[in-house]
């Protein structure tokens, strides 16, 4: 009984080559990963019961939510990895809203190691409708890369998730890889 050899074209110089190529593809593809600092989604309340109605815990949640869901798309995409920005808190925090802060975003991003620096903003018209923003600025030139905006009706707060998702399938994703 011969023993075979799983891919007896693979032989010598061949086999090299090929082990070669592999490793050269491994490389490449993790050079195209570039690094992301997904910033919490932040709230806007531009509307009439701003000043009477406080932001809740709800509106903190679905935050939250719609930030995850922002990550986790990027995350399946398999070419960004995601950089906490827990480590800038203070200096996060010190710039107040990065939705207003003129592009800090970019060097905060930049500072953790980012490439790209993502920043959402849900901006409360009224208990049932809302806009989005979704934006990612290169983190060294601060200059936009990708950016989803939607205006969304009848879905009060419970629904910035959904509204995130919408953006990041129809617009930013395939803005970031340039389709």
């Amino acid at each position: 009984m011969t023993q075979r050899t799983p891919l007896p074209f693979l032989t010598g110089s061949l086999l090299v080559g090929v082990l070669l190529m592999a490793g050269l593809s491994a490389a490449v593809a993790a050079e195209s990963t570039r690094n992301i600092v997904v910033f919490n989604f932040e709230m806007m309340d531009s509307s009439a019961g701003a000043g009477i109605i406080p932001r809740d815990d709800r509106d903190k949640q679905y935050l939250a939510e719609s930030t995850q869901v922002a990550k986790d798309y990027l995350a399946k995409a398999g070419s960004y990895r995601i950089v906490d920005a827990a480590a800038a808190a203070a200096e996060i925090a010190k710039a107040g809203e990065l939705r207003s802060c003129y592009g800090c975003e970019a060097g905060i991003a930049s500072k953790l190691g980012g490439q790209l620096a993502m920043t959402g903003v849900v901006n409360r018209i009224s208990r049932t409708e809302y806009e989005m923003l979704i934006k990612v600025v290169d983190a060294n030139t601060g200059a936009p890369v990708a950016v989803g905006y939607t205006g969304l009706r009848m879905g009060a707060n419970y629904s910035w998730p959904r509204g995130t998702k919408w953006l990041m399938e129809r617009g930013v994703l395939a803005n970031l890889s340039g389709k």
